[in-house]
């Protein structure tokens, strides 16, 4: 008698870049899966809007169907995976395939950050599973960790760079001096970035997986509104060459960190300078990495492709292999943690040290003027440095860590001073305090 167990049975929706990858996993490593799991995994069905799409690899034809909601909730299929992305349909397709009782693989975060709440409550409602490694980061084991492995400590803050495409055009300002939309045509060029990049570099992207990152990090529930928001569009050449001066490079970082007394929580993504021996400075093109920081475990760092077709559906093979393995032993994988219930605090209460640079009229008492407006908003000024510039000079001045709704008090009063030509650009420090 053959103890083989029956198949188990994988609807996908969408095969676009990061679903047709998908296909051909399953199909090439379709043994070794079948090993791992202890059933083999068979593709029942593939969800897609036109059929007669070229697509990155061979589909069977019979396989593809334009009723996605047909293919997610029928009998016959065990585990769903949307690859789809965006709000809708793939909402009400996975709540559709969770109320048969299917197990999820998503990669969406835009969904989990906008209404990870009701996704969240289907699956324990219908004791489904839901698995979201690829949502973000690629295909760098990250969630996992934090969810699972870190279970029993105390995460104290996670910082990194979540979004290859920013990082690919801040590197390449870096590295080459390009304009913004110089190295943003490059990358676009390359495939880094889509035609309309407007998640990418306003940070759209980025604030959504800090919201995913924060909510299971510190167990509550966290939404992309919540998330404190700056893309990197207004970042200049100048900016990067200020930088470099003083031994730092920019990236756009996410940071969702617990407050000093843990009462709550400050998620925000925005550009920051960080120092060039900081790890996180030679994180170079399109590549991504976390750091998370526990009380118990210390300082940890994930790093690896963060993005593409490949890289990002391996994320969703090993989510595929977990579910399958909870769905045979008949038991389920976690379930959202939110027992921590910390509010989200304003950005106006984040601390942290600034660079600001101010053109100023070159005459005597001028730098005099300008620090007496930040001792009143008791901003601490580290370093300062000026250069003349005929009858005009730049104060380029880095704080201490001070308040960030004090320093924006600090920014209007200096606008307001007759020997302020103009507020040049005002950037946050970050990682001087992680080796």
């Amino acid at each position: 008698m053959s103890n083989a167990k029956p198949a188990l049975r994988v609807a996908l929706l969408g095969c676009g870049v990061v679903g047709s990858q998908v296909v051909r996993l399953l199909r090439e490593q379709a043994d070794d899966l079948a090993a791992r799991v202890g059933a083999p995994l068979e593709l029942a069905g593939v969800a897609v809007r036109r059929l007669g799409r070229r697509r990155d690899t061979d589909v069977d034809p019979a396989l593809l169907t334009t009723d996605a909601e047909g293919l997610a909730t029928r009998d016959d299929v065990d585990i769903v995976v949307e690859v789809i992305g965006g709000i809708e349909p793939a909402r009400s397709l996975i709540l559709a395939a969770m109320s048969r009782g299917k197990s999820v693989v998503t990669a969406n975060k835009a969904l989990l950050a906008e209404d990870g709440a009701t996704i969240h409550a289907a699956a324990k409602q219908n004791g489904a599973d839901l698995y979201f490694e690829a949502s973000v980061a690629g295909a760098i084991p990250l969630l996992r960790p934090l969810r699972e492995s870190l279970a029993g400590d105390r995460v104290r803050r996670v910082l990194g760079i979540v979004n290859g495409t920013t990082n690919y055009i801040l590197d390449k300002m870096d590295s080459s001096g390009a304009s913004f939309t110089d190295a943003l045509e490059e990358a676009q060029a390359l495939g880094y970035a889509e035609a309309d990049p407007t998640a990418d570099v306003e940070g759209f992207d980025a604030a959504a997986k800090a919201a995913i990152l924060a909510g299971i990090a510190f167990h509550s529930r966290v939404t992309a509104a919540d998330v404190h928001r700056e893309g990197i569009t207004e970042i200049t050449a100048a900016d990067v060459a200020s930088a470099q001066a003083m031994g730092y490079v920019i990236k756009l970082l996410a940071i969702c960190a617990l407050s000093d007394d843990g009462g709550s929580i400050g998620v925000r993504v925005h550009p920051a300078m960080i120092p060039r021996s900081h790890p996180l400075a030679g994180v170079r093109e399109a590549y991504n990495a976390v750091f998370v920081e526990a009380e118990s475990a210390g300082r940890l760092m994930f790093y690896g492709a963060g993005a593409g077709g490949a890289p990002t559906a391996s994320a969703v093979l090993g989510d595929i292999v977990a579910v399958a393995r909870n769905r045979i032993a008949a038991t389920r994988g976690p379930e959202e943690s939110t027992y921590a219930d910390l509010k989200v605090h304003p950005m106006g209460a984040t601390t942290t040290r600034y660079h600001v640079s101010v053109d100023v009229a070159d005459k005597p008492g001028v730098l005099a003027r300008v620090a007496d407006v930040f001792a009143e908003h008791d901003v601490s000024i580290q370093t300062v440095k000026q250069e003349g510039r005929g009858d005009d000079a730049r104060l380029v001045l880095v704080t201490h860590r001070a308040n960030d709704a004090a320093l924006s008090a600090t920014i209007e009063d200096l606008q307001d001073l007759d020997i302020v030509r103009a507020v040049a650009g005002v950037m946050r420090v970050e990682g001087d305090d992680t080796p």
